[in-house]
């Protein structure tokens, strides 16, 4: 019992540290690229391809949480609507779900509030603003549209690879992959949240809380709506493949 216990508050620690990495990543990359002041910015000067660089980073900084040693602990969530999806698909318990999900937000807050401490006043720039996300000049609906769509994307990748031996080992390349073309492409939509505690972690300090509601609500709905789709076709194609077999019998 001692042993168990010990090693939840371990993948809760993890979660709460896998969250803060990506936010300090999220943030230092947005100031390198976006302050005015900054080097590569001047560097840089087509918008789109410092998304390019933004994606690849935050793309890698994903793909190497989910993959190291403590990741694969606590299976990195890292997002609590990744971890009420897996509460729903009986993949983890009420008492973890309610942990992780504490521990993923005071992660990702501090990871935030490491960056300001750092950097002081420069985090505080219109253009990098704590890396907040709030939709983009198409307005609430077409943000909302890019936050269903690449909710879905993430879960139905997490679906397919969790029924797929051979795409297993994969889950940690293609949630990179898809972090990576979510920022290049999708984030000048919705700013690219797909996570309540991400969204969250630059509110926090920055007090920018434009429609946080659907930031918070969005993903969850989305993720637990996929999930159930492709639960439910799984159990079909189950049902199809014995149908079948029974028939040539």
């Amino acid at each position: 019992m001692r042993k168990s216990h010990k090693l939840s508050w371990e993948k809760y620690f993890i979660e709460a540290w896998g969250l803060g990495v990506f936010m300090i990543s999220a943030c230092a990359v947005t100031l390198l690229l976006e302050h005015p002041q900054s080097v590569l910015h001047s560097a840089i000067p087509s918008p789109f391809l410092r998304r390019v660089v933004m994606g690849l980073c935050m793309g890698i900084t994903a793909w190497k949480i989910l993959d190291s040693k403590w990741g694969k602990k606590s299976g990195a969530h890292i997002n609590p609507a990744v971890t009420l999806t897996m509460y729903r698909l009986g993949k983890i318990n009420g008492k973890d779900t309610l942990a992780y999900i504490v521990f993923q937000f005071a992660g990702g807050t501090a990871g935030v509030l490491l960056v300001a401490l750092l950097t002081g006043n420069l985090i505080q720039e219109e253009h990098v603003m704590y890396a907040v996300t709030v939709p983009g000049k198409e307005g609430i609906l077409a943000a909302m549209a890019g936050e269903i769509i690449i909710a879905f994307c993430m879960m139905s990748m997490v679906m397919i690879t969790m029924h797929n031996q051979k795409w297993t080992a994969h889950t940690s390349r293609l949630a990179g992959l898809l972090v990576m073309g979510n920022v290049i492409f999708e984030s000048p939509y919705s700013g690219f949240g797909m996570n309540p505690a991400r969204t969250l972690a630059s509110a926090l300090p920055s007090g920018v809380w434009t429609s946080y509601w659907m930031y918070a609500l969005v993903p969850v709905v989305t993720m637990l709506a996929t999930a159930e789709i492709f639960s439910q076709y799984f159990k079909y194609a189950i049902k199809l493949r014995a149908l079948n077999r029974v028939k040539h019998l």
